[in-house]
């Protein structure tokens, strides 16, 4: 998807020109894909799945380039580093792994949990990695050795999303006890509790311009002020759906998100307006995420049933389409520039 900030001389809202260009839908994963992450150059996808391994694929053509395996249980998240020379995944086996794209090997086996780790994410500076799980901890570890820095104790229930700010100093968790908390790492201040949900919290982000986004089982999106400990917008909630995933533009004006369903669907953040509803999954999306400049925004769904490939073209705002390669199936759907 295209995200036009400026034409000429006058101002664009950067919703002004999505639009689905071309739709592939393509699969060698044997599960539920839980999550998916680009590359900083934009040039690779990581994808991970319930049938315990991740996936490397060209983002330009569509190509598999690589499989991990080494996890004994469903991946249930990962996530590149800021300079894109590893990647960590965090699995129902009780592990988090991080891997060296170069080497296609894993560096560091994180242990510490006593529960499935449900989420992990890099720091922007890329020294530091989060994870949360079901024992209801949130563990700090250093990149480059694989030592656990911190145990962030306070939820009451299992720790399911994970965010970093963008100066790397803070970090946000949401859990099943229906709370979003946000540490300030090695500081002994105690954690900001945001509270208004009322289902678990299942997915964070961050904006550059400091704002927090979470998702949640009672069907909402809420947009936080951390630094006021405020709600600035409730986004949805007609319907009582779980909100699986969401992402932030790269100017941090526009949020995706998507809930169980086929829909992703495009916020104003200054506003809390629904701006678009994009529709291409034939079944129920699973994650979202922007590519790094802003100009393609990709979802993962639970389909697995292979049938006759279908496309669909608009004009973006440069009238390119991207065309895709790839040979079977269906799981990502690419939006392209």
């Amino acid at each position: 998807m295209a995200i036009s900030h400026e034409q000429g001389n006058m101002w664009r809202h950067p919703s002004a020109d999505f639009s689905v260009s071309k739709i592939r839908y393509y699969s060698r994963h044997k599960g539920e894909v839980n999550c998916c992450a680009f590359s900083p150059d934009c040039h690779v996808l990581l994808t991970c799945c319930d049938d315990a391994r991740l996936y490397l694929w060209s983002a330009t053509s569509a190509k598999h380039l690589a499989t991990f395996s080494g996890h004994s249980g469903p991946v249930k998240s990962c996530v590149f580093s800021s300079d894109g020379q590893l990647f960590a995944s965090a699995s129902h086996d009780r592990t988090v792994r991080i891997w060296s794209r170069s080497s296609t090997e894993c560096t560091h086996i994180l242990t510490a949990h006593s529960g499935s780790v449900e989420t992990v994410s890099f720091s922007p500076d890329g020294q530091r990695l989060v994870s949360g799980g079901w024992d209801n901890r949130v563990l700090i570890w250093r990149v480059q050795s694989g030592e656990m820095l911190e145990d962030l104790r306070g939820h009451t229930a299992a720790v399911q999303s994970s965010a970093f700010s963008s100066d790397s100093q803070s970090v946000a968790t949401g859990s099943w006890d229906r709370t979003v908390r946000v540490w300030k790492l090695l500081e002994e201040k105690e954690a900001v509790t945001l509270q208004g949900h009322l289902g678990n919290v299942a997915c964070l982000c961050f904006s550059v311009r400091g704002t927090l986004a979470s998702g949640s089982w009672d069907g909402t999106v809420r947009v936080w002020s951390p630094m006021h400990h405020a709600c600035l917008f409730v986004l949805g909630g007609c319907e009582r759906v779980w909100v699986r995933s969401l992402a932030f533009s790269r100017d941090g004006l526009v949020l995706a998100s998507i809930a169980e369903g086929d829909m992703v669907r495009i916020w104003d953040v200054t506003s809390g307006v629904c701006l678009k509803r994009l529709q291409g999954h034939k079944d129920s999306a699973y994650g979202c995420v922007f590519t790094p400049d802003g100009k393609l925004l990709t979802s993962g769904s639970e389909q697995l049933d292979v049938e006759e490939e279908r496309s669909e073209s608009l004009n973006t705002e440069q009238n390119r389409t991207v065309k895709s390669d790839h040979e079977d199936g269906q799981d990502i759907v690419t939006n392209g520039e």
